[in-house]
């Protein structure tokens, strides 16, 4: 026996146009057709329709990670400072934490994640390796304080999130937790009937090794993603790498250029005659209040997420007009690599050693040609930093990129040892010695899986929810007289009695078309229409996606539907 959900006895209320604050389609949809209502800004409540379809995913991710022998859990979302303290990222979440006091002055947060905890209940539980590898996971609400909540339940301050995690006492026994993990997560979103990419990731505040991101393509995707269409390479725009590749060539010694008021790229390439791509541009930054200089191809951003991300945890910050008080060898507009003795110096791998630049000369209205570096000046540290450009080689084969958006909806990380170090996770080994256990995470966003689904999914009618999470299994539709709604909550009672999930349209009072504008809003993914043919016990089923209709008796409707 499978519910049957009478839309006159429900709280399920469309809206004809869109909300004003809507930019996405997915968050146009999920309000207009009564899934989810704005609460405040990145705060939503999830309607009966939508804690349905947030149910039925819950569901699928249960199952896949029950399969690979995962157990699971429910720990607090209320959580002490103390262990993000001890982790350092209570600070390393800066504002993204929510943070609070209870009355006696004590000080917690609501969870973002929950590493340190795990960590500490497996320290509690766990003593032997007996009693590993072992996987834990929940389904829980977390927060994280955006600035810009936005795109609906896409970015909000409060979110659904399966989160799991593995111990084990060899890094062997990782690798065999995060196979489990990527596999339950193909199994996972191929049931959900999203289509996904696997591409590398880095891992941030997470910590970690080895990184893998799931992305949806969308258009209303927050993410950047390279893929090549000559191999299976595919990465995130941060995780893209570029080969240092030395040159050998025969260079002229440096000659400094008379270049008044030419303090950019672009003013310097326009009164030299030369490309961007000629010049060595570098920005200087401040990394934990030092000075750092960066340097990349004058045609080219420094993407400085990517450049937070390989210098984190430190904090990475533009200089400001006051950071060049005193500092005679740092002349603003016409700084260069060669003779900052005081500075360090990152470089992308584009500045290569072998290659020539003109940049710099650390003199005002000055610049200087044939600058070569590993000659003239030595870099530091060479890190991947600028933004990726569609066409950017392949780092597997050497064919040009393709980016796209997408929206990400699962991360997975082998995390190592970072806090098992931290939290002096340790149990008795085989030999009778403490052995250090290692550990990986691994999350799936849950509400932004609904959101994510109706971006992929819709399309200019409404939803069109796959089978498996869609809030019923089919929308029966009474057309308007007595008749036809006798016949619609029949056979809605016979079908869920049979084991099929029912959503009913019996209003009165509301016509024939808005009936079946809200069945095709709604996007349950058959549509079974009590009309012209009633009398006759004969029926109409729509399918939602392809819009194939046929006619039917009820039993007819019954066999197609209970199959």
């Amino acid at each position: 026996m499978a519910q049957v959900q009478r839309m006159s006895r429900s709280m399920v209320k469309t809206l004809r146009d869109d909300p004003a604050d809507a930019e996405t389609l997915s968050h146009k949809l999920l309000v207009r057709a009564g899934y989810v209502r704005r609460n405040s800004a990145g705060i939503w409540t999830w309607l009966p329709l939508g804690k349905k379809v947030l149910d039925n995913i819950s569901r699928v991710v249960r199952e896949e990670m029950d399969a690979i022998g995962a157990q699971e859990v429910l720990l607090p979302a209320l959580l002490p400072k103390e262990p993000y303290e001890a982790s350092a990222r209570w600070e390393e979440y800066g504002d993204l934490l929510f943070r609070l006091r209870d009355r006696k002055g004590g000080e917690y947060l609501l969870g973002p994640t929950h590493e340190e905890i795990f960590t500490l209940l497996v320290k509690d539980q766990v003593s032997s390796y007996k009693d590993l590898p072992v996987m834990l996971y929940q389904i829980q609400t977390k927060y994280r304080d955006e600035a810009r909540p936005r795109s609906g339940v896409l970015r909000g301050r409060e979110f659904q999130m399966k989160d799991s995690y593995s111990f084990d006492t060899t890094d062997e026994g990782l690798a065999e937790s995060y196979a489990l993990h990527r596999a339950a997560y193909q199994k996972i979103f191929a049931r959900l009937g999203l289509d996904y990419r696997i591409v590398s990731a880095v891992s941030g505040a997470m910590g970690g090794s080895a990184s893998e991101e799931f992305l949806a393509p969308a258009a209303a995707g927050e993410d950047t993603f390279a893929d090549c269409p000559a191999c299976d390479y595919a990465a995130n725009t941060e995780a893209v790498t570029f080969k240092v590749t030395p040159v050998s060539a025969e260079h002229g010694p440096v000659e400094e250029l008379d270049t008044p008021d030419t303090p950019t790229i672009e003013s310097l390439a326009e009164h030299l005659g030369v490309p961007a791509s000629a010049t060595l541009k570098n920005l200087l930054v401040k990394v934990d209040g030092e000075i750092v200089a960066v340097g990349v191809p004058g045609d080219r951003e420094v993407d400085l997420g990517k450049l937070g991300e390989h210098l984190a945890p430190a904090v990475v910050e533009l200089v400001t007009a006051e950071d060049f008080e005193g500092r005679d060898d740092l002349v603003r507009g016409y700084v260069g690599p060669q003779g900052l003795e005081k500075v360090r110096y990152i470089a992308d791998p584009r500045v290569a050693p072998g290659t020539a630049w003109i940049t710099g000369a650390n003199k005002a209205d000055t610049h200087a040609k044939n600058v070569v570096a590993g000659r003239d000046f030595e870099v530091d540290d060479y890190l991947d930093v600028v933004v990726v450009e569609e066409g950017d080689p392949c780092p597997s084969c050497g064919t040009g990129l393709k980016l796209d958006r997408a929206i990400e909806i699962g991360h997975i990380f082998q995390l190592g040892r970072k806090y098992a170090d931290t939290f002096q996770l340790d149990v008795l080994g085989q030999q009778g010695k403490p052995v250090r256990v290692t550990m990986g995470s691994y999350g799936i966003g849950v509400s932004r899986a609904v959101a994510a689904l109706a971006e992929q999914s819709a399309d200019e009618q409404g939803l069109c929810w796959p089978k498996e999470i869609a809030p019923a299994d089919v929308h029966v539709v009474a057309a308007g007289k007595a008749l036809q709604t006798e016949l619609a909550l029949d056979v809605s009672e016979k079908l869920g009695a049979a084991g099929v999930r029912v959503l009913v349209d019996d209003r009165a009072g509301v016509s024939p078309g808005v009936k079946f504008t809200d069945a095709e809003l709604i996007g349950v993914p058959q549509i079974l229409v009590a009309g012209r043919r009633s009398a006759e016990g004969v029926l109409e089923l729509k399918d939602r996606r392809t819009g194939v209709r046929e006619e039917l008796t009820v039993d007819e409707a019954i066999a197609r539907l209970t199959v």
